[in-house]
């Protein structure tokens, strides 16, 4: 007969539930960051996000944070300097082109550097549901993310040497010298109160959308 008085006594697990994957948003939208569907998608959840992060961690001058909205704002008009004859599509991305922020936040280049690319799927598959829901391509051609790339580091050279404390010679090494002047990019360079750009960073779009 089996000696059950010292057997030792099994404890009973509970399965844990899996780890939320998904933001609520103001709007009441619930977005599933492994699963983004475009229909948990709405421009004034984006621009409230994105109208809240800051740019580089932060660490610029002035009393209001320069956001992502504002670097939005500045790749689209950058793009239309270098490429004036851009359409409602081309143009609507640049605006987007960093709208999954809204999201996962901003992070700093050194920082990608650190963690690698793992970051990248998720970014990707909120990005890809944020361009279906505003009737744009899942995948942007070849040519859109290369005028998208050179405006983006453009916006970082005038970032960088604007408000982030970074010399010319410096800003040049990193980003390479922009294509484009700042004179007419003043007004997208001078951080601003976070309503303010909130309701400019929606303005843009709906100017944008109505083609």
């Amino acid at each position: 007969m089996a000696d059950t008085q010292n057997a030792p006594i099994k404890k009973r697990t509970v399965k844990e539930a899996p780890p939320r994957a998904w933001q609520r948003m103001l709007s009441g939208r619930r977005l599933n960051l492994l699963d983004p569907s475009p229909l948990d998608i709405e421009i004034e959840d984006i621009a409230h996000g994105l109208a809240r992060v800051a740019r580089w961690n932060g660490q610029t001058v002035g009393p209001h944070i320069f956001s992502v909205a504002q670097h939005s704002m500045l790749v689209e008009k950058i793009a239309c300097e270098i490429e004036p004859a851009i359409g409602r599509a081309e143009r609507l991305f640049m605006l987007l082109h960093d709208a999954p922020e809204y999201v996962v936040g901003d992070m700093i280049s050194p920082f990608k550097a650190v963690i690698g690319d793992a970051y990248k799927s998720v970014e990707n598959r909120i990005l890809s549901a944020i361009l279906l829901r505003f009737s744009l391509p899942a995948t942007p051609s070849p040519a859109i993310l290369k005028l998208a790339k050179q405006a983006d580091r453009a916006a970082a050279f005038f970032e960088a040497v604007t408000l982030a404390g970074f010399t010319r010679r410096e800003a040049e090494r990193i980003f390479g010298r922009p294509a484009v002047s700042p004179q007419r990019l003043v007004d997208e360079i001078t951080p601003a109160a976070v309503e303010m750009v909130q309701a400019r960073f929606l303005a843009r779009f709906q100017e944008i959308d109505r083609g």
